[in-house]
């Protein structure tokens, strides 16, 4: 189906458990099957291209990315706080509204969105021999069995697959045992930026007010004196003291 179809032009979602979004009903039902058809919401599209930067010294084209999906605007929000999504024309890329992304997954094998994930592997692959020093050279073939049978794994613990997720297993993916120094970098980062939304913290002492539940070291202090009837040895009734105990000279 192009682009241009106009049988496409709504679809109905909620959000699930999982705290993706999930499509309910769609306008071209011919095309389209809504069991299990997810759809990548404007915050995780957003993730998305920011984990495909990486790729830009790589080769990564745009073109690829905005053939692969439908763009869908906020159109409705029902009693029932799913959404009517009403898709629109522009590119999904450069437009600035916050949109929703559906795949096109209408040849599953050789579709825009399979044209995708086979170009986002093969650079991911590519990036990855440049940064690690493998002894072997990582292959496509490594990537994507690896990819297969986590996803094998959660379908047989009855997990739904998402294209955020199947998505981000390509865009984040490092064999076992190896790590990239940009993924440190990005952790910190993120550290920082939580670090900086919170506020410095002044003086406590010149913020709190004192008043009577706050006397608790003061009434201790208190407390300590009167449990003891004799009051405290001064330096001088010491060295009386040490007087008395010295022997007398005979």
């Amino acid at each position: 189906m192009a682009k241009t179809s106009p049988k496409l032009t709504w679809c109905k979602t909620r959000i699930g458990d999982d705290m993706n979004w999930w499509v309910e009903d769609i306008s071209d039902s011919v095309h389209w099957d809504t069991d299990g058809l997810g759809i990548i919401d404007p915050r995780q599209f957003q993730h998305l291209l920011e984990l495909m930067d990486s790729l830009q010294d790589y080769g990564l084209q745009t073109d690829f990315v905005e053939d692969a999906f439908f763009p869908f605007a906020i159109d409705k929000v029902e009693k029932d706080k799913s959404l009517l999504l009403k898709r629109i024309d522009d590119s999904i890329l450069e437009n600035e509204e916050q949109l929703f992304a559906l795949p096109d997954i209408i040849d599953e094998e050789k579709g825009p969105y399979a044209d995708l994930l086979d170009h986002l592997t093969k650079l991911r692959v590519k990036m990855l021999n440049d940064l690690i020093d493998f002894s072997q050279k990582l292959t496509i073939e490594e990537l994507e069995e690896e990819i297969r049978e986590a996803q094998n794994v959660d379908f047989i613990e009855g997990k739904p697959s998402h294209f955020f997720n199947e998505l981000t297993a390509i865009l984040e993916y490092v064999p076992q045992g190896f790590e990239l120094d940009s993924d440190d970098d990005d952790a910190k980062d993120s550290e920082e930026d939580i670090t900086d939304d919170i506020p410095e913290i002044d003086d406590a002492d010149e913020k709190i007010e004192k008043d009577e539940t706050m006397k608790w070291d003061e009434d201790e202090e208190e407390d300590d004196f009167d449990s003891d009837d004799t009051p405290p040895s001064t330096d001088e009734d010491l060295d009386d003291d040490d007087d008395d105990e010295k022997p007398s000279k005979r």
